[in-house]
């Protein structure tokens, strides 16, 4: 990239690759593509039709990769579009209004551009009209949607279609949204001078009929007939308005709610995520297939990075019948758009879905996909482990383990809690507590500051159901477990603590005559003052001896101290790191001088 040109002056040049380079370091900074665009877009003073291939190139290629990035914003693919019409002319710039409106199909914003776009540039009217209509479908029950819809009538009126415009406003009179009232008065004065089949079905309009004529005196003429077809038909259309105004009303609670209707990439606040789920929760309830979709499409314009609202889109969608391609669709999108890497659970969630439709392979790459990104990422393993299982069997699940164990990405923290994962299989699937357990005793030397691996390995041994003739031999295994906890492992000593709660809580309910010793001896070293606690004294020592950190604790006022190795100081070793490790704490920069430490 460093021999790459960007166009324009050497200044405008050293600028872009500047702010290219600030992009590609922090790819998810919105601030750093909006600059990189800005500067692109004024090249050699705004460009055009004149401007140098570079600077043409560089700029397509800057608003191409930042609206593969940020797809949902609307307004910089209407001026995408008007850049190319200056440069390339009619023809390329609907081709950026094509790719805008399929990446954000429901912009009511964006359809009006390009229609209105359409209009100026196009002297087929049937070509526009088609438009238009695709856009009704893409955006036209949006709550706002009546800049597009007066675009749309606005067109029509140009063409002097007075057949066409009544049966746009009778779309729209149906549809709960906020200008709702002035579209049924223009449309109850146009049904006046209208021709009485453009006014009803022709079904309707014969039952209309019938009743009029069985009601009224004969000898009527046809004009008194209709006279009176005519109010009927304003009652029923009268009807239509109050329905309107009444679901419109009750949109509106929600719709007031609404503070950005748009995406951008700040955070919403908890008001606006609670309104929509409220206003999703009364359209699911509404019951109307097409309404309730295309809130769902609206919600997750304006929460796109909101994991839960992908996730309520599918399960929804799938309790749909016949959705399956829906639902594909939805987890596609969110999984390579949306919802970033470093939070999978959309991509497993989709993962389950194509191994619920018998697509195990797909589901199976999906989980590897992630791993690509997120190498040792555990509840990915895990579960692509019980994937293989219910698929492959047993031997397939501890291949997944052990070669991601074996794996060089994968660091030691997610190799542990995968060991215990691994003897959780044989235990709880195979039925093989010594095997198991032979994972557990053949791997804890790897693992000893390892949380997820001792937690497991000591609920592992609480956990064995036992008899009054097996207690005894299972206690042994306990208190072995226990007893590596604490002396062996390197866990903080609040984590030791809180697991020897566990086991003192086992010697109270399941321990013989002679456990309440037992217990007052750890309840001393576990809950006691420092000065009582003979094992932690050991682990301190250099020697492994409590003499060592009591003598210690005589030179330092009380303080448990820490052993000075002047070979080790020479070597540029931190005396204190042992310390810190042993509480658990942070350890403080070398050249920061350590206050005196209470262990508490």
């Amino acid at each position: 990239m460093a021999d790459y040109s960007f166009g324009g002056s050497d200044e405008e040049n050293a600028e872009l690759k500047k702010l290219n380079a600030e992009v590609l370091e922090e790819p998810d900074s919105f601030e750093h593509w909006e600059k990189l665009v800005r500067a692109a877009e004024s090249l050699e003073g705004g460009l055009n039709r004149n401007s140098s291939p570079q600077s043409i190139s560089a700029t397509r290629d800057i608003y191409d990769r930042f609206l593969a990035k940020f797809p949902l914003l609307f307004g910089y693919w209407k001026k995408y579009a008007d850049l190319e019409f200056s440069i390339a002319g009619t023809e390329a710039a609907e081709l950026v209004y094509e790719r805008g409106v399929a990446s954000i199909t429901n912009s009511v914003d964006l359809w009006t551009n390009y229609c209105a776009f359409k209009v100026e540039t196009s002297h087929d009217a049937d070509v526009t009209r088609e438009l238009y209509e695709r856009g009704a479908g893409s955006v036209g029950l949006d709550f706002l949607a009546h800049p597009f819809w007066d675009k749309y009538l606005e067109f029509e009126e140009r063409l002097e279609a007075h057949d066409k415009i009544f049966p746009i406003l009778d779309r729209i009179v149906h549809i709960p949204m906020h200008q709702y009232a002035r579209y049924f008065e223009r449309y109850r004065h146009l049904a006046q001078v209208r021709p009485l089949q453009e006014l009803l079905p022709a079904d309707m309009l014969a039952q209309f009929r019938a009743e009029v004529e069985n009601e009224g005196p004969a000898e009527r003429g046809e004009l008194e007939i209709e006279r009176e077809l005519r109010s009927r038909i304003d009652n029923f259309h009268l009807e239509i308005f109050h329905r309107t105004q009444t679901e419109t009303t009750k949109r509106w609670t929600y719709e007031s709610e609404v503070k950005r209707p748009y995406f951008h990439v700040t955070e919403l606040d908890e008001g606006q995520l609670v309104n929509w789920r409220k206003y999703l929760d009364f359209e699911e309830v509404e019951g109307d297939y097409n309404r309730t979709q295309f809130l769902y499409e609206r919600c997750l314009v304006t929460c796109a990075y909101y994991d839960e609202f992908w996730l309520r889109y599918a399960r929804w969608m799938i309790a749909q019948d016949g959705k399956e391609e829906e639902v594909r669709n939805i987890y596609q999108r969110a999984s390579m758009l949306y919802a970033p890497i470093s939070r999978p659970a959309v991509r497993l969630q989709y993962a389950y879905f194509e191994e619920s439709v018998d697509r195990v392979e797909l589901a199976k790459d999906i989980h590897q996909a992630i791993l690509v990104n997120l190498p040792g990422h555990i509840e990915t393993i895990v579960s692509l482990a019980n994937l293989s299982r219910r698929h492959g069997g047993l031997d397939a699940a501890i291949e997944v383990y052990k070669t991601q164990i074996d794996s060089m990405q994968c660091d030691i923290y997610a190799k542990a809690a995968l060991v215990a994962e691994w003897a959780r299989l044989l235990w709880k699937i195979k039925g093989s507590v010594d095997e198991a357990r032979q994972v557990f005793q053949k791997n804890q030397h790897w693992y000893l500051d390892s949380r997820p691996f001792w937690i497991n390995y000591l609920f592992f041994e609480l956990e064995q159901p036992t008899s009054a003739e097996t207690e005894a031999s299972q206690y042994k295994r306990i208190k072995q477990v226990h007893e590596e906890i604490r002396k062996k492992s390197h866990l903080p000593p609040l984590i030791i603590k809180d697991l020897s709660h566990y086991y003192m809580v086992y010697l109270q309910e399941r321990g013989t005559k002679e456990a309440s010793k037992e217990y007052m001896t750890l309840d001393r070293e576990v809950n006691g003052p420092f000065s009582v606690q003979n094992t932690m004294k050991a682990k301190l020592a250099e020697d492994g001896r409590v003499a060592s950190t009591q003598r210690r604790m005589m030179m330092e006022n009380g303080h448990p101290g820490v052993e000075v190795d002047d070979a080790a100081i020479r070597r540029g070793e931190n005396p204190y790191t042992k310390y810190y490790q042993q509480q658990g704490e942070q350890q403080l920069p070398s050249d920061t001088q350590p206050q005196p430490l209470r262990y508490q």
